[in-house]
């Protein structure tokens, strides 16, 4: 009974929309999804396929494909990177499984982009195929976590983990005024990252008033920029603000940590330049800066 050969929404998107900013920056990613989550989070963006199952006014709909169309689909449309994403994959990691093999096989990259409730197990099973993992942080509370339907620790021991066994990951924080927002749990997390990876980037993001969570505002501009001074003080290398374009001076800029110089521009979701060499290295001062930068040789 593993959910397999369906979609529930599929679409090309900008691999920064992902967000994965250290990975093939402005490459197309063909995003495809399924029905259901683990987690029950109030302000979730996409629960209409993610509450799918529990929630009778979402409407997702499923419609069947196989892996083979998806990457052919993917290939026709000059995407470099596929990406399962819309609901939680994890809970349909057979699924996600055997759509990139056949990536694989066509060269393209691999990415989920999930909550990161994973068990060891199953990070053993995707890793041989997978290239790159974007895990929402929600936050370094597991009393917040046990209110969304999970736990903490699986999710750091996962960022852990996908460090380890040397998929790239990149970890996000929605920060939503009044749950997660204190500058002592925002160290808390930049710490943990930096203990896992400074090298790992972070990008602190802002919440809008969404789904079952209307009560807080908005995230205010200056909680981000607090937020990336935390990380950066914290000893992370790159921190970005997100979701607030144009507002956030150049904080969704790439820039080398030895020279300080700008190696990739952005604005939203848009790629303005890039400057970071193929082998991954700053072109004014040599330093190595850690990501994906070019496509893999097959």
């Amino acid at each position: 009974m593993v959910p397999w050969g369906y979609t529930a929404g599929i679409a090309i998107d900008p691999i920064e929309k992902k967000p994965f900013f250290h990975l093939l920056p402005g490459a197309r990613a063909l995003s495809f999804g399924m029905l259901g989550c683990d987690l029950h989070c109030g302000y979730c963006q996409n629960w209409f396929t993610s509450q799918a199952v529990r929630d009778p006014r979402a409407g997702g709909e499923a419609e069947p494909v196989s892996p083979e169309a998806i990457v052919a689909a993917a290939v026709a449309r000059h995407c470099d990177v596929i990406t399962s994403t819309y609901n939680e994959p994890l809970i349909t990691s057979e699924w996600g499984h055997d759509v990139f093999v056949q990536a694989r096989a066509a060269g393209l990259v691999t990415t989920f982009v999930s909550n990161g409730h994973a068990t060891p197990e199953v990070l053993a099973y995707l890793a041989p195929v997978m290239d790159a993992y974007k895990v929402d942080l929600k936050s370094f509370s597991p009393k917040t976590y046990a209110a969304l339907g999970g736990k903490l620790q699986p999710v750091l021991d996962t960022i852990a983990e996908l460090s380890t066994r040397g998929i790239w990951v990149e970890v996000v924080t929605l920060i939503v005024p009044g749950l997660n927002d204190s500058p002592g749990e925002l160290r808390d997390v930049a710490s943990f990252l930096v203990g896992v990876s400074p090298d790992i980037p972070w990008h602190v993001t802002a919440f809008h008033p969404d789904y079952e969570m209307t009560g807080p505002p908005a995230t205010p501009v200056r909680t981000l920029l607090e937020a990336v001074e935390i990380g950066s003080a914290a000893g992370l290398k790159f921190v970005y603000a997100g979701n607030l374009p144009d507002r956030v001076r150049n904080l969704e800029d790439t820039r080398c940590p030895s020279c300080g110089a700008t190696l990739v521009r952005r604005t939203g979701f848009t790629v303005q330049e890039v400057r970071v060499t193929a082998g991954g290295a700053c072109p004014s001062c040599g330093a190595t800066i850690a990501g994906r930068w070019a496509k893999p040789v097959a």
